[in-house]
């Protein structure tokens, strides 16, 4: 063997020698401490750990605490959810980017306003400049199913275009309130009137007709249309349209055109309930 090569294994073995000899005077230190200690003094001292974790652990919340907590926070939710009208089913985030000032996220989010299921998916930038924080919305889609189609779908173009989240969900509310509003009026002159009003398209269609059965061929058409401008302004719009037999229509031609401008009339009075409900009087009073 070389003699150079044999030097330097002799040198790394003298090395590992020491390090067992400084490590072996380390161990016999520790044990040679650790007897001055009686079991009396090592159990105080565990006790004294134990006392510590304990405090540590009482300047933390009981599960009692977290679940009242919770509860509260639950109840708060709830109440929101009615007064809103919101109720979220699923929502799904994904962090595409992030560094120290800047976040991108991609959002997913579903539900119901009343009665009105939506879906709306976009693209959250977050950007931090010392203490302010901006967000920017892009790549907006929303999907509203409602019968209200025409309306609806400018109203959510003009939207994706700017990205106006809150613009839509305020929109939505009181569009969906409307909705609401005119499913249970509907079913309330049902239950009332039931031999008087018919709901052909059933609570979610958008007129009722009034007819007296002893009157064959006569009705009166309550349309009530919710209209939802590109700028998110929401409109109960209400007219009466008359049917009536063509015998009845040549004698009467003046009382029967004058019916839908004095139920019109009688909206701006009185307001929508009052007006249909003395409408369906009228015309009940004949039987």
């Amino acid at each position: 063997m070389d003699k150079g090569v044999f030097e330097a294994y002799e040198k790394e073995i003298q090395a590992l020698e020491e390090e067992i000899r400084l490590l072996t005077e380390k161990y016999e230190d520790l044990r040679q401490e650790s007897a001055f200690f009686s079991e009396e003094e090592i159990l105080k001292a565990i006790k004294s750990l134990q006392e510590e974790t304990e405090g540590e652990t009482k300047g933390h919340e009981s599960p009692s605490d977290l679940k009242a907590q919770l509860e509260s926070l639950e109840s708060d939710l709830s109440f929101l959810m009615e007064f809103t009208g919101f109720h979220f089913t699923s929502h799904s985030k994904k962090t595409v980017e992030k560094t120290l000032n800047r976040t991108v996220q991609k959002h997913s989010l579903s539900g119901k306003c009343h009665s009105i299921p939506f879906q709306v998916k976009f693209q959250l930038l977050e950007m931090q400049k010392d203490e302010k924080v901006s967000a920017v919305v892009s790549d907006l889609s929303i999907k509203v199913e409602s019968r209200e189609d025409s309306n609806m779908s400018k109203f959510v173009s003009r939207i994706e275009e700017c990205g106006d989240l809150i613009t839509f969900f305020r929109s939505l509310s009181t569009y969906a309130e409307w909705y609401e509003h005119r499913r249970h009026t509907f079913l309330h002159f049902k239950a009332k009137y039931p031999d008087i009003v018919t709901l052909p398209e059933g609570l979610l269609g958008d007129f009722i007709i009034l007819k007296n059965p002893k009157v064959p061929g006569f009705e009166l058409v309550i349309v009530w249309k919710i209209h939802l401008d590109e700028e998110g302004t929401t409109t109960p719009v209400l007219d009466l349209l008359p049917k009536v037999p063509e015998q009845v229509l040549e004698q009467r031609m003046r009382s029967v055109e004058s019916i839908p401008s004095s139920f019109r009339s009688a909206l701006r009075l009185f307001g929508i309930e009052a007006a249909m409900e003395n409408l369906i009087r009228v015309l009940g009073s004949g039987q």
